[in-house]
């Protein structure tokens, strides 16, 4: 028996107390404990079965702001051929193409409702250790490597690996494929991304990876990457091993790239590829952002110092 059902029958026996023994309404609420009050509204409620006394929703069944069925019908058109895009990317669409002017909650509560957006299985909360952000541009900087989708090769393109930094400050990001996962390509690519960051880096955070190490292959020969990095200047940070979450926000922009750009495009050779995601780079490099207080990556190095306006 639930707890709502038993909840009832307790109800009943209040009731029954107050019409077959000839106790008044206070008796009953004084025994029991309860007010006068709801033994009243249980008294107009009862007519004989226990379920009329059960708790009912008290949920509303409309609501004065509610989304109206022209927004309902927007939502479900533009999703419907715009599937591929995440949820803030969706909510841009919609307010700057077609003049929805809800929250971003709302959107969320309205896709929910209209079975357009499933409900995730909360997973056991993992208690971090607080994590200190860059509070300055160049501070840390997270590098590392995404494998290329094969579906996205037409032709007889080789392997190709994306090679990407994320300032952590204001999460500028920067992308450039490689034909190879090498050591001298993770320093070319450090060269590269010195080149397009506006300000200075003084530390970048990777993995344990050969790429940018030799430290699990038990040499003490500095390699390629870390060699430029001394030349530089640049202090080189490496994570735990197996703790890419410490990598979290290029693993993030990782993710995100694959939903927005390597799900909807295709590419012919290396440079095709390129010029593609430095389009997409370009675009990506000025979408507002929840974590910078809705404002982009190149808008808040722009407000951080005028300095920092040029950028790519």
């Amino acid at each position: 028996m639930n707890r709502i059902r038993s909840e009832g029958y307790w109800r009943q026996r209040v009731i029954q107390e107050v019409l077959l023994r000839d106790m008044t309404v206070t008796q009953a609420a004084r025994l029991h404990h309860v007010s006068r009050m709801s033994i009243y509204r249980w008294l107009k409620r009862y007519d004989g079965t226990v379920e009329s006394l059960t708790e009912k929703s008290h949920r509303p069944q409309s609501h004065p702001n509610q989304h109206t069925k022209e927004e309902n019908a927007l939502i479900r058109n533009v999703f419907a051929h715009r599937k591929a895009l995440g949820l803030v990317c969706f909510y841009m669409v919609l307010r700057v193409q077609h003049g929805y002017r809800r929250s971003l909650s709302s959107l969320y509560c309205a896709m929910r409702r209209l079975g357009l957006i499933c409900k995730k299985k909360r997973r056991k909360k993992r208690i971090n250790k607080p994590y200190h952000t860059p509070q300055v541009p160049g501070e840390k900087v997270q590098i590392d490597v995404k494998y290329v989708p094969r579906s996205c090769y037409v032709g007889k393109t080789g392997k190709l690996y994306q090679y990407t930094a994320v300032d952590e400050c204001s999460r500028l990001r920067f992308r450039v494929i490689y034909d190879e996962h090498s050591s001298y390509n993770a320093a070319r690519f450090l060269g590269e991304a010195i080149k397009f960051f506006p300000f200075k880096i003084q530390c970048v955070q990777t993995d344990n990876g050969t790429e940018f190490t030799n430290a699990l292959l038990g040499s003490d020969k500095l390699s390629v990457f870390e060699a430029r990095c001394e030349e530089k200047g640049i202090l080189h940070k490496r994570i735990r091993v197996a703790t890419p979450r410490h990598n979290g926000k290029v693993e993030r922009t990782h993710r995100t790239d694959q939903e927005r750009f390597y799900n909807l495009h295709t590419f012919y050779s290396i440079e095709d590829a390129n010029r593609q995601i430095r389009r997409y780079q370009y675009q990506d490099n000025r979408f507002p952002l929840g974590v910078l207080g809705w404002k982009s990556p190149v808008r808040f190095l722009q407000e951080f110092s005028p300095k920092l306006s040029h950028i790519n």
